[in-house]
């Protein structure tokens, strides 16, 4: 709300005080009318308000789960709800929820065609390992199976170094 301005000739000290307590008293209205809007946002709403929003959305808190990820559940349920179903879409999901980078490889050779590979380093397995079921059960493919492969990096060290070695073939007839 913006401050209140009095004419030069209601400059006068108990002007000023009705002006003060008139301008205190609407900023506080204005944070009560505010209030339910607020309570909207999934991100700064109470607790208890956060769990109907996650009823009518579907999102079920799992057990241990820390109050920071059911509010990024509650969040991005609608555009995760969207992108359900999809490669590109079950990433984005996993990114928008911090479990990070994620190769999902589909169709293999040699294995059934229903099983999805889902590659992930093991930090990420160990770190998350309900929030992955949560998300597989709730945003994975119908009738496929999911496998969750371990990746784990390696440094290599390669060293470029010049070789000036001469052959020559001689090849003798009679």
């Amino acid at each position: 709300m913006s401050p209140l301005k009095l004419p030069f000739w209601l400059a006068g000290s108990e002007l000023t005080k009705l002006k003060d307590a008139a301008q205190a008293w609407w900023a506080r209205v204005t944070e009560w009318l505010r209030w339910p809007l607020l309570q909207m946002d999934a991100e700064t709403c109470h607790l208890t308000v956060l769990d109907l929003l996650a009823w009518q959305r579907d999102i079920t808190r799992f057990k241990d789960e820390p109050e920071s990820l059911y509010r990024l559940r509650v969040k991005f349920a609608f555009i995760n709800a969207v992108d359900a179903g999809s490669t590109a879409g079950l990433k984005r999901i996993l990114r928008r929820l911090g479990v990070g980078y994620v190769e999902i490889d589909e169709r293999m050779p040699d294995r059934d065609w229903d099983v999805v590979l889902l590659r992930l380093s093991d930090s990420q397995l160990s770190e998350n390992p309900e929030l992955l079921r949560v998300l597989i059960q709730q945003y994975g493919r119908t009738c496929r199976r999911y496998d969750f492969v371990s990746i784990t990096p390696v440094t290599l060290r390669i060293a470029a170094v010049q070789f000036n070695d001469d052959q020559q073939t001689l090849v003798a007839t009679l």
